[in-house]
C-alpha cells in the first residue's frame, strides 16, 4: 500500500481521493476540493495488483466489490485518476504490460475470418434490449457529432449521419457498401434521404436480424439489404463505401486487407469514408481491461499508421478531419442513460454486468476527455479529381439537407 500511494501521490493532481485500505489505514491525495472521492480497498492483494496492472486491477476491482465507492461517483473517481496520462504511463506496471503487449501484439490484435465471427458475437451478439437502454432512438452506436455541444443524442446521431452522408456525395441510385452496419441506421438513412442503394454487412446475428426488420418496416427492402458476412469476402462493385466504428475490429495485421478490400470493391470514380477511433499516442494498441472483458481483439490505431495503410493500397487520401471531444459527450449522454436504467439492466443480467457496463462507458469517457483518444474520420478516392477541390461541398450539404427535412415537417412529405 505504501508503494500504491506514492503513486496516487504522483497521480492526483485535481479534486481530493480518499483511500481506505484493507488493515483501516487512511490515505488522502490531491490538493482538495471537488470532485471529492472516498474508496475502500476490502482485498489485501488489491495494492500490488493496482501497481502491477492498474487498468486491469481497477475494472476487475470495481466490478468484483472490492473497491467500493463510499463518496462521490465512478466518474469522478476515473477523473481524477486520468487527468494526467503521461504520470500513469511512467507507473512501472503500465510500462511492464505495453511492453508485453508489444511483444504479443499480433496475436492479441490478429483477427482472421472465424476470430472475427468470435469477437463480434462477444460483444454484438447480447441482449439487443440492453443497448435499448442508452442508445438513441436510431441505435448509432458509434460517436455522435456535436457541432456546439449542447445537442441532444438524438440530435447529435442524426448530425452524424447528415455529416458522413455530405462527404460521401451522394445523389440518387448511387450503390453504396456499408462495412459494420450495426442496427441498420445509417444504411436506412442514406437510402431513405439520399435515394442511395446499401448493402449492410456485419457479423452479428442480432444486429443483422434487427437491421433487416427495420428496412422492413420503413418499407425500403427493395434498396437497402443486409448480410451476414466479412468485409473480405465482398465482391461486389460500389460508388461509394462507408464504414462507421468498425475499423477498431480489424486490427494492425489486418490493415493492408481492409484498405485493399476497399481499393477493390470502389468503382473507379467511387468516393469511401472511415469512421473510427483513434489515438495520439506514439503507438496503437488496446487498454487490457477492454479488450478482456468489451473487445476482444480490439486495436486502436494512430491516424499515421491508418494513412500509411490507405496509401499502400493505392488510394488518394481526399480529407481528413479528427473529432476530438465529441465522443466525450457522447459517452456521457450514455453513461446517464445507462444509469436511469441500470435497475431494467439488472433484470436483464446481473450486478457484476451491470457494474462491467458502467465502468466500460466512464472510463471510456475519460479516456476520450483527458487522454489520448480521438475519432477520425478518412475520405478516400481512387482518383485526385473525383471530390470537390475544397471543402465548402460539405457544409452546402449539410445545409441542403436541412431544408430538406424543413419543407418534409411543413408538407409532411419527403421531397
Amino acid at each position: 500500500m505504501w508503494l500504491l500511494a506514492k503513486s496516487l501521490g504522483r497521480l492526483v493532481r485535481i479534486g481530493r481521493l480518499t483511500v481506505f485500505d484493507p488493515l483501516g489505514e487512511t490515505w488522502r491525495f490531491g490538493p482538495g476540493g471537488e470532485p471529492a472521492v472516498s474508496v475502500r480497498l476490502t482485498d489485501r492483494a488489491l495494492p500490488a495488483q493496482l501497481l502491477a496492472n492498474p487498468s486491469l486491477a481497477l475494472g476487475e476491482a470495481y466490478m468484483d466489490g472490492t473497491l467500493r465507492i463510499e463518496a462521490g461517483t465512478l466518474r469522478d473517481l476515473l477523473s481524477i485518476c486520468m487527468t494526467d496520462m503521461d504520470t500513469i504511463d511512467a507507473l512501472p506496471g503500465r510500462r511492464l504490460n505495453r511492453c508485453l503487449d508489444a511483444f504479443r501484439n499480433r496475436r492479441l490484435h490478429h483477427n482472421p475470418i472465424s476470430r472475427s465471427h468470435a469477437n463480434v458475437a462477444h460483444h454484438y451478439d447480447i441482449s439487443t434490449e440492453l443497448y435499448d437502454l442508452f442508445l438513441d432512438a436510431d441505435r448509432q452506436y458509434s460517436c455522435a457529432y456535436f457541432p456546439t455541444g449542447t445537442e441532444t443524442l438524438d440530435e447529435a446521431q442524426t448530425l452524424k449521419k447528415r455529416h458522413i452522408a455530405a462527404k460521401l456525395l451522394l445523389r440518387p441510385g448511387l450503390e453504396v457498401l456499408d462495412i459494420g452496419s450495426g442496427w441498420g441506421g445509417l444504411a436506412v438513412e442514406l437510402a431513405r434521404q439520399h435515394g442511395a442503394r446499401v448493402t449492410g454487412l456485419s457479423l452479428s446475428t442480432e444486429q443483422i436480424t434487427a437491421a433487416r426488420d427495420r428496412a422492413a418496416q420503413s418499407g425500403l427492402s427493395g434498396r437497402v439489404t443486409f448480410e451476414q458476412r466479412d468485409y473480405r469476402e465482398e465482391r461486389g462493385q460500389y460508388d461509394r463505401v462507408v464504414s462507421v466504428g468498425m475499423f477498431e475490429h480489424v486490427g494492425r495485421s489486418g490493415f493492408d486487407a481492409f484498405f485493399g478490400t476497399l481499393q477493390r470493391v470502389l468503382k473507379p470514380d467511387g468516393v469511401g469514408l472511415l469512421h473510427a477511433i483513434g489515438t495520439k499516442a506514439p503507438k496503437g494498441g488496446s487498454d487490457p481491461w477492454v479488450r478482456k472483458y468489451i473487445f476482444p481483439g480490439g486495436y486502436l490505431p494512430t491516424l499515421s499508421e491508418t494513412i500509411a495503410a490507405a496509401e499502400r493500397s493505392g488510394m488518394w487520401v481526399t480529407d481528413v478531419e479528427v473529432l476530438r471531444l465529441h465522443y466525450a459527450e457522447t459517452l456521457r449522454h450514455w453513461s446517464e442513460r445507462f444509469a436511469a436504467e441500470r435497475e431494467t439492466a439488472r433484470t436483464l443480467y446481473d450486478e457484476r454486468f451491470c457494474r462491467m457496463w458502467e465502468f466500460y462507458l466512464a472510463v471510456c469517457e475519460m479516456a476520450f476527455r483527458n487522454g489520448r483518444l480521438m475519432v477520425f474520420q478518412i475520405q478516400l478516392a481512387k482518383r485526385h479529381d473525383t471530390v470537390p477541390l475544397t471543402r465548402d461541398y460539405i457544409a452546402e450539404a449539410e445545409a441542403g439537407q436541412i431544408a430538406k427535412n424543413i419543407s418534409s415537417d411543413r408538407t409532411g412529405r419527403t421531397p
